[in-house]
């Protein structure tokens, strides 16, 4: 199995995991942070959103259109004003969505702050995608997915992001494809799930930028 993190029915016909590619907008410039043994709320702090704004979030049916991510329509948020930033917990990691990438892995060191692991994996609309790791504060691995060798490169990577890769795979190619930086942080939080597996948690949103 190319993908061995992940079963059947939790990855999209380009390999994003699914829950990722249903909360998102079409062509999207997204990132997705998550983070180890932080609450959903000290997890948007970190990255700048400020609590009084923090709102319990049930989301939408459906996207009102192919330009509204599901976040995006449970704030109310017109595409291409400002972003929506979704964050949930499942065991001991918290993910926060962010669907206009306001958010960068500039931000995955404070996350990590404390002790903690935290990643972050970006999308752009240019189809630039990249991972970044990071514990205690410190950036570690900084990684563009156009330039990974994955014979060359994961041997030399901390074990619990080498773990990680060989959880996310390969997805109907034998090199990197352009979703891999989502199914890592997704394999290395354990986050493969479906849709409906996310709508039974309590979820917090915000608008940002």
């Amino acid at each position: 199995m190319p993908t061995p993190a992940f079963p059947p029915n939790t990855l999209d016909d380009a390999g994003d995991p699914i829950w990722i590619s249903g909360l998102a907008g079409a062509e999207p410039n997204h990132a997705v942070h998550v983070v180890k043994g932080i609450e959903p709320a000290e997890a948007l702090k970190r990255l700048g959103a400020a609590p009084g704004s923090f709102r319990a979030c049930v989301l939408p049916d459906r996207k009102p259109d192919e330009w509204t991510s599901l976040p995006g329509a449970a704030l109310g948020i017109e595409p291409g004003t400002s972003a929506a930033l979704l964050a949930g917990r499942i065991g001991a990691w918290t993910f926060v969505y962010d669907d206009a990438m306001v958010t960068s892995s500039d931000d995955t060191g404070p996350l990590s702050a404390g002790g903690r692991s935290a990643a972050t994996s970006t999308f752009s609309i240019n189809a630039d995608a990249s991972v970044t790791y990071a514990v205690d504060g410190k950036r570690l691995v900084e990684i563009n997915v156009d330039d990974l060798d994955l014979e060359a490169d994961l041997p030399g990577l901390p074990a619990e992001l080498r773990a990680a890769f060989d959880a996310a795979g390969v997805f109907g190619a034998e090199e990197a494809d352009y979703a891999i930086g989502m199914r890592v942080v997704c394999a290395l939080a354990g986050f493969t799930f479906t849709m409906a597996d996310l709508r039974r948690i309590p979820l917090l949103a915000t608008e940002f930028g």
